[in-house]
């Protein structure tokens, strides 16, 4: 009933809430990408984006569509590698940010696990900037990280978002007094970010708490030490947003493959980074 050409552009506009952005993951045209949406609408006989001319958002059907266009897909490619014979096998070196430890990528790196046998997983998490550093060094096959920057068009994109202040709730930020910031160390992308916006704002600015994993930040901002710069979609539990700060702008992530990663690396590479696109917009949800 459900053509998979369809649902992978669905998936992928889903991803990158962009028809522009869907077209050249896809290298097709941005006409056809809409046509298949329109032919995917008219097959379920639902809409699927609600969009407009600044914006582009799933539908409560088109949310309901994610899980099955998944699974339809997932069965899809099983059954193509198993017919032709094609298993990945081998080492694969893959980093994750600390952006994605209270997500459900468990849950994606447990079902690439499950498929894929024969691959030797081994899992780094680091700070997106260290993960964009050791892949250049050829250390790692495959990161799912933040772009460093709006110049930024490496890898192919998973998920959009915007940046926020967050931090223990009734928390209120003296505007006569130095923001406190809860942050990574360098070259964590967020804490670049943060101080950039505040700097070109004029806003004094202190650091109350540096840690390098995201569990770290996350305490010191449940006790109130001060404010941290996070994904809006993936505002951990016992946070909230805080107002009275100068707005942080876009973020992206991404999935780069090293140059280095040949023959069994490269194979288990883009197998991963085929289960990471079709289950990219899961990412947003809080394990």
């Amino acid at each position: 009933m459900y053509d998979p050409v369809q649902l992978r552009t669905f998936l992928t506009v889903a991803q990158t809430l962009s028809f522009t952005q869907a077209a050249g993951r896809l290298g097709v045209r941005q006409s056809t990408v809409s046509q298949q949406v329109r032919r995917l609408e008219e097959a379920t006989g639902r809409a699927l984006f609600a969009r407009d001319t600044h914006s582009v958002e799933l539908t409560e059907d088109g949310e309901a569509l994610l899980g099955f266009a998944r699974t339809i897909l997932q069965a899809h490619e099983r059954a193509a590698a198993f017919f032709a014979g094609t298993r990945p096998r081998g080492r694969l070196r893959f980093g994750a940010s600390e952006d994605f430890v209270l997500t459900r990528l468990p849950e994606i790196l447990e079902s690439f696990r499950h498929r894929h046998p024969e691959v030797d997983l081994e899992l780094s998490v680091e700070l997106s900037g260290t993960l964009h550093e050791r892949l250049d060094a050829g250390r790692l096959d495959l990161v799912l990280a933040k772009r460093r920057g709006p110049g930024d068009e490496r890898g192919r994109p998973v998920w959009r978002d915007r940046m926020v202040w967050i931090g223990a709730e009734g928390l209120r930020v003296d505007p006569d007094r130095p923001v406190p910031l809860i942050v990574f160390p360098p070259p964590g992308i967020t804490r670049a970010r943060a101080l950039e916006v505040l700097e070109r704002e004029g806003r004094a600015w202190r650091v109350a708490c540096t840690s390098g994993s995201l569990s770290g930040l996350i305490a010191a901002a449940r006790a109130g030490l001060g404010v941290m710069a996070h994904a809006r979609g993936l505002v951990p539990p016992g946070l909230v947003r805080v107002a009275g700060l100068p707005e942080l702008g876009p973020v992206e992530f991404a999935l780069l493959q090293g140059r280095s990663a040949t023959g069994e690396a490269a194979a288990a590479a883009e197998a991963l980074a085929a289960e990471i696109l079709t289950s990219g917009h899961h990412l947003s949800r809080p394990a």
